[in-house]
């Protein structure tokens, strides 16, 4: 199945170089579907009867949702690339993942979409991972 990242990826009229697109792809879709559901997570802890006892999830929802945002922009774009910038983000960007897939992960039990949300924390780390290993 296709996808619009890979799509636009293809449409590139110069060559990407020597960056594995299958991982290019992979992360860019996961810190997007990551950062939809930090996003969704933090709203629905604002949405329960004890969300005072919430306060540090949805901070840490909202600061992962804002560094996946980031980290799938800067992969989208290629013009005048730079390995370092590139390598600082995905490294922000699993730590970010790690730290609330932790939190999330504390409510998981009792919060079925911090469940969720730390899934794709965890899914969006391992992407932002594989991608700085490929990278060299």
């Amino acid at each position: 199945m296709s996808s619009t990242v890979k799509n636009m990826l293809a449409t590139y009229p110069a060559d990407l170089g020597d960056v594995d697109q299958r991982k290019l792809t992979r992360c860019i879709e996961e810190c997007i579907a990551c950062a939809q559901a930090c996003t969704a997570c933090a709203d629905a802890c604002l949405s329960e009867g004890m969300v005072g006892d919430l306060a540090k999830c949805i901070r840490t929802d909202m600061d992962c949702a804002d560094i996946c945002g980031a980290t799938a922009s800067v992969l989208s774009r290629h013009t005048g690339y730079d390995a370092n910038i590139t390598r600082a983000i995905l490294t922000a960007c699993a730590a970010a993942c790690g730290a609330c897939a932790d939190e999330c992960g504390r409510h998981a039990d009792m919060h079925e979409h911090c469940r969720i949300c730390a899934e794709a924390c965890r899914s969006c780390q391992q992407a932002c991972n594989e991608l700085l290993g490929a990278l060299g």
